[in-house]
């Protein structure tokens, strides 16, 4: 199978574990992901099946979108509610007014501490490993663009919130630095990633769908249509003798694209064969060949650090 499956990922695992899980429901071990999400965490996780793992250079900075709760009393050393308590508890009156004034304070580009327990690097071992064994963590601050990040509604101690935002951003800091502004401590109750790039929730599959899927002879009718796939670039169909030429990794004319700098070229309908980069006028050179994927290659591998 060459795809991609947008999976509904359940609470308790990993992206990792997910990855696994889908290379023995189909029995092949070139499988990745399109981002990272944390075990706690729900919802879209594109999954690259085969020869098209090679698209994930492509989705390195993929825009995304959560929905969430947040829940105001107390800090936890994760930002999440999977970690200890790090200030004390406290009774707390949410106003729904005062909170979606905070928010605002969030939105564009702001500079974000990682939480301690993340993938970020100190001194090339990833933070989550110090912090686990209870070693100093020192992190510094990164720009981060907050596209969008509305307060839904408030009940009791938690407060229900949608963003949309930049490759990079952790929801539980921004959870975290919510909760400091609002002087009572906060951490991240609840995620669930609605979108990765042109991934949505609605296409979203379960394990179990796939796992049914394949039994069934069906597992390629829940892959993404191969044309949705990287709409910001332009198709083109190849005939048979251009296809043989961009199969071989050579250069062809692609006359009615030749002001595109990057296009989509497939054979057939569904068969995506490259990626091609134009080189001069209407002359595109196959930049990246969607030949048959090598044992063991995959993408996106697991990072056990989330967003």
């Amino acid at each position: 199978m060459n795809g991609v499956l947008v999976i509904d990922k359940p609470a308790g695992m990993t992206s990792h574990d997910v990855v696994n899980r889908v290379r023995r429901i189909l029995g092949q071990k070139s499988v990745g992901h399109l981002g990272t999400l944390d075990p706690s965490a729900t919802g879209v996780l594109p999954v690259v099946v085969g020869n098209l793992t090679r698209l994930a250079q492509f989705y390195t900075k993929s825009e995304k979108s959560y929905e969430g709760v947040i829940y105001f009393g107390f800090a936890t050393d994760t930002y999440d509610a999977d970690g200890e308590a790090t200030t004390p508890a406290v009774e707390v009156t949410l106003d729904l007014e005062e909170l979606r004034g905070r928010a605002q304070e969030f939105q564009g580009r702001i500079q974000q501490m990682p939480p301690p327990f993340s993938a970020k690097k100190i001194a090339g071992v990833p933070a989550y490993k110090l912090a686990r064994k209870k070693q100093e963590v020192t992190l510094k601050p990164v720009e981060v663009e907050i596209k969008e990040f509305s307060i839904l509604a408030v009940e009791g101690n938690c407060a229900r919130f949608g963003a949309r935002v930049a490759s990079g951003t952790y929801m539980r800091s921004v959870a975290h630095d919510l909760g400091k502004k609002m002087g009572c401590g906060a951490h991240l109750r609840s995620l669930r990633r609605t979108a990765v790039a042109e991934f949505g929730v609605a296409e979203a599959h379960t394990l179990e769908d796939l796992e049914k899927a394949v039994q069934q002879g069906s597992a390629e009718e829940l892959a993404v249509h191969p044309r949705k796939l990287l709409p910001q670039f332009p198709c083109v169909t190849a005939g048979d003798e251009s296809a043989a030429l961009i199969r071989s990794g050579r250069a062809v004319n692609l006359p009615e694209l030749s002001r595109e700098r990057l296009v989509k070229v497939f054979y057939g309908q569904r068969e995506l064969i490259a990626i091609a980069t134009r080189v001069a006028g209407t002359l595109f050179h196959p930049g990246i060949v969607f030949v048959a994927a090598e044992e063991g290659s995959g993408a996106g591998r697991e990072r056990e650090s989330g967003r």
